[in-house]
């Protein structure tokens, strides 16, 4: 028991001592959603000057997300995303930006991708809700990969990858969130942040 109580102790400690690589998780979420608001963010901005189709679809209730004020929501949720990515990028006011960011993704999965279920790519061999899209994406799927193996260099096509079918669920969304809501917590992380040298300053004052 002793013998046992020793090495479980000692375990716990080499787990404690990777510790001192902790700012290395916050650092990657970073740099993984940095890029990710930095292309969402100027892709509204750029859908906006050529004949502000962006702005269109976010206001038309028809064909679009039918929003109030939608120059205003696009305004918003485009500057949250391409400053959220600077901010995460350098790691400054990460907490304070990481809120805006979790709030346009709440409005992404509820507004474009709750319809669709959970998938980002359709598979029905899994689906949570929503499902009654799944078995007709697989099946336009099965058609399509018919059609190319029968006119089409399937072979060729397929060589990169496998052809899916884009269910546009609110995976991704939640997956970013939930990201966020880490960052928001932790914080962008020791070391690597302006926020860790911002604030040891002001502890050092205090």
């Amino acid at each position: 028991m002793v013998a046992t109580g020793t090495l479980a102790v000692r375990l716990q400690g080499w787990l404690d001592w990777t510790r001192g690589a902790d700012f290395l998780a916050p650092l990657l979420l970073r740099l993984y959603l940095a890029p990710v608001f930095w292309m969402a963010g100027t892709n509204k901005l750029d859908g906006i000057l050529p004949k502000e189709n962006v702005v269109m679809w976010y206001g038309n209730a028809d064909w679009g997300l039918g929003m109030p004020f939608p120059y205003l929501m696009v305004m918003l949720s485009a500057y949250a995303e391409v400053l959220g990515a600077i901010a995460l990028l350098l790691g400054l006011a990460t907490r304070w930006f990481s809120i805006p960011l979790m709030i346009t993704m709440v409005v992404a999965a509820v507004t474009v991708h709750l319809e669709h279920g959970w998938q980002r790519i359709s598979d029905p061999m899994m689906c949570l809700f929503n499902c009654s899209g799944i078995e007709e994406a697989q099946m336009r799927l099965d058609r399509a990969k018919s059609i190319l193996q029968e006119h089409g260099n399937y072979n060729w096509l397929t060589e990169t990858g496998n052809f899916a079918i884009v269910n546009n669920g609110i995976e991704m969304a939640a997956t970013f969130f939930v990201m966020l809501l880490v960052l928001f917590f932790w914080g962008a992380g020791r070391y690597v942040s302006i926020d860790y040298y911002i604030r040891r300053r002001m502890m050092s004052r205090g």
